[in-house]
């Protein structure tokens, strides 16, 4: 299923063009073309959705081992895989994909800062937190 006007969909068909650097019958990876950080590339599902949960299991289900092959041909010891979904999250296109960025030094790649939630980390917040969310899965 792809989306005539999404831009990650164009990509997949070859309408837009790309750094493809690998490809199977449900993911494509490539060069991400405004990079945090050198080698810095892109794994998305061929199946066209905008949040995780749009996409389905067997799509997924490829997507780390594309993950585990680059970051070893890459060669950077530590990296960032990153997904947002959603504005709120930072998603700027509206198709799943996963940021695999190299993280050479300090001064490059994914900068982050990480501030707790007082209220949320309760210990009877948490509680409540678990129970809900074993009672929905």
């Amino acid at each position: 299923m792809s989306s005539p006007s999404c831009l990650f969909c164009k990509i997949i068909s070859g309408a837009i063009p790309s750094y493809k650097l690998y490809e199977t019958s449900k993911v494509f990876a490539f060069l991400d073309i405004g990079p945090i950080s050198k080698k810095h590339c892109l794994i998305i599902p061929k199946h066209h959705g905008e949040k995780l949960h749009d996409i389905p299991d067997d799509y997924l289900s490829e997507i780390l081992p594309v993950a585990k092959k680059l970051s070893k041909a890459i060669g950077c010891e530590d990296y960032n895989i990153l997904q947002n979904n959603g504005k709120l999250a930072h998603q700027e296109v509206k198709h799943v994909h996963f940021h695999l960025i190299p993280k050479w030094n300090a001064n490059t790649g994914l900068k982050m800062g990480w501030e707790g939630d007082e209220e949320a980390r309760d210990s009877a917040t948490l509680a409540s937190f678990a129970e809900e969310l074993k009672n929905k899965l």
